[in-house]
């Protein structure tokens, strides 16, 4: 078994719940077939078996340092990256035009869940990378594309996004970085770039010829002076090496590293405080400023990184969801084989009978159960999240890909935020499982604890992910997200009636009562009339909408599961009743929970707005 990832739990998501391959009848994948999607999972499955887990430890331990010049890493994470590129799978879900091989984002998504689960510090580098490419594809100009994603495609030039700064944090519309108009330029308006970009992941390395800086700045008004707040941000290319006319590597941009941010996990990725613009050390043809190219039009800025933000988030989400998953493959795998106690009953009572496997407790198994009913609902998330962008893809028509273009808004800060909190939730009762052993550092549960403690904070927090959904996403035309994903679920709440299980009928009954209470817990926060009170508990309205949701996909992986056990045997049985077990823990020991929370929201509580600063 490996205890990277379950591909027996892959498969069946993919193909007996998703029915991926029904995506083949689509032009776009039309030469694709089980086959090539199978040869792309063997692939990743491989490379991250092979280069990425074995130096996984080594990174944290090792992890990148910065001698005033130079940052060092270890060899092993440019091997890998070499192999992950040579492979073609920074290009994987490209057209043909780019290199790709056109596959569709929820295969893509299922291959790179290996690399996130093996080796999280290394495999960001391409995926922020991928990140990149797409928004460039999407926004840049054809030079821009000729010029800089081409090459991040191929592996040889490495991508950024910059939008945070020392004084803003996550507040954008605060970013200072300056951005004077120089010229016109081949490569599209030429600005001077001069400012500070914090928490900037793979800011500064040699892992690749060049380094892609997709930054957010402003360019001053008439008056000489920044345009106050969102509406004022524009975004720039800034390349560390400029590029020649013939595309080979130019002069040094002004773009330094100030330093290195020193983690708590995720050490393998460099994460920096860059300058741009100082003209201490650097001064591209005779100038301080570091040179970056305008992409689209002036003041877009935001818009266009979101497209870039909204990726990687769902990205976070699927990071989160491997780091779990991962750790409970090993709290499983040591559970079945440490023996520790003794059983209950008159057995038990003698000291001279032979102990018992911990997976044998029924308090070990709890554990278990939690950490496979969140890591595995997490993944069926985030791959039904992808499969929605594949369909929407698929649809030309603008009318008729909006509904799942507002479904996909909608479900977008969950799929972010709820594995980030609850798979790391299941890496912290892996290392209970281990017991003591787990708080130690020779078993590797403690590490992808940390690792992903970063994620319900970075690229926007619980909090942030809450007043999205609650503020924007379930208000958007006059709640047709909210109305479309109730139609979703009402679905599968028709088949699980319609099958003659006791089970699946009260699991119906069941989420049928929580929808209906989340529907009017959203017109009841709505109806406060005061936003300030509306949003005040909006986390907890994301953490209860989550749930909502992830018990909606746990009743359709129970269907799924279902109706393939009546012609299952041995592992594959066992594998179907182990869905239904943890479709059952979820509605029996998560979903009730979501009951306290929507009687705190529908009460419309003050506490956290009546709390003043002088009182704590």
């Amino acid at each position: 078994m490996s205890l990277i990832f379950s591909r027996r739990d892959l498969n069946f998501l993919l193909y007996e719940w998703l029915d991926v391959e029904r995506l083949t009848r689509i032009a776009r994948y039309a030469d694709h077939s089980r086959e090539t999607f199978d040869a792309a999972l063997d692939t990743c499955e491989k490379i991250a078996t092979d280069l990425f887990a074995p130096h996984n430890k080594k990174n944290d331990q090792h992890e990148p340092h910065f001698d005033g010049e130079t940052v060092t890493i270890i060899p092993e994470v440019k091997t890998a990256l070499k192999a992950f590129c040579e492979a073609g799978l920074m290009a994987a879900g490209q057209d043909y035009e780019y290199g790709g091989m056109q596959l569709p984002l929820v295969v893509e998504k299922a291959g790179f869940a290996w690399f996130k689960a093996a080796n999280v510090g290394s495999s960001a580098y391409p995926f922020l990378t991928i990140g990149n490419a797409n928004l460039l594809l999407a926004h840049g100009s054809e030079k821009q594309i000729e010029t800089f994603v081409k090459p991040e495609l191929e592996g040889r030039y490495f991508g950024t996004m910059c939008l945070s700064e020392p004084q803003a944090g996550s507040s954008l519309s605060d970013v200072a970085t300056r951005a004077d108009f120089e010229g016109e330029s081949a490569l599209g308006a030429q600005y001077r770039l001069r400012g500070n970009k914090m928490w900037i992941s793979g800011g500064e390395h040699e892992l690749s010829e060049n380094i892609v800086h997709l930054v957010l700045a402003k360019i001053p008004g008439p008056d000489g002076k920044l345009i106050p707040g969102v509406k004022g941000i524009s975004l720039f290319v800034v390349p560390k090496y400029l590029v020649n006319e013939d595309g080979t590597r130019g002069e040094h941009n002004d773009v330094v590293l100030a330093g290195l941010n020193h983690k708590m996990g995720y050490r393998g990725t460099t994460n920096c405080l860059l300058n741009f613009g100082e003209g201490t050390k650097y001064a591209p043809g005779g100038r301080a400023g570091a040179i970056g190219y305008l992409v689209g039009e002036p003041h877009k800025g935001l818009a266009y990184m979101f497209h870039m933000m909204n990726e990687a988030r769902i990205g976070v989400g699927l990071g989160a969801t491997m780091l779990g998953y991962t750790g409970y493959l090993h709290a499983l795998d040591y559970a079945r084989n440490r023996p520790q106690g003794r059983g209950m009953g008159a057995a038990g009572k003698d000291p001279a009978s032979p102990q018992i496997k911990l997976v044998e407790h029924a308090d070990v198994r709890r554990m278990l159960l939690a950490q496979k009913s969140y890591v595995e609902g997490a993944l069926a998330l985030t791959l039904w999240c992808a499969k929605l962008v594949d369909e929407a893809r698929a649809i030309d028509d603008d009318a008729a890909r909006e509904p799942l273009t507002l479904l996909l808004d909608l479900l977008t800060p969950i799929a972010k935020s709820w594995p980030s909190q609850w798979c790391l939730a299941a890496n912290d009762l892996a290392i209970q499982v281990h017991g003591g052993y787990g708080y130690t550092r020779e078993y590797n549960v403690e590490q992808f604890y940390r690792d992903n403690r970063l994620n319900p904070i970075h690229e926007g927090t619980h909090g942030i992910q809450g007043l999205d959904l609650l503020g924007r996403k379930v208000t958007i035309k006059d709640g047709a997200a909210l109305k479309l994903f109730a139609q979703r679920v009402q679905a599968t709440l028709d088949r699980a009636r319609s099958n003659g299980d006791a089970q699946d009928a009260a699991h119906a009954r069941a989420l049928e009562a929580a929808l209906e209470r989340l529907q009017a817990v959203t017109r009841a926060l709505w109806a406060a009339g005061d936003p300030n009170v509306t949003l005040a508990n909006a986390s907890v309205y994301l953490e209860a909408f989550g749930h909502v949701v992830v018990a909606w996909i746990w009743l359709e992986q129970a269907l799924s599961a279902r109706a393939a056990l009546k012609h299952a045997q041995g592992d594959d049985a066992g594998f179907y009743r182990g869905k239904l077990a943890a479709a059952r823990y979820f509605f029996a020991w998560e979903l009730p929970k979501t009951s306290a929370q929507f009687d705190l929201l529908t009460s419309l509580d003050r506490t956290t707005l009546d709390m003043q600063d002088a009182w704590f």
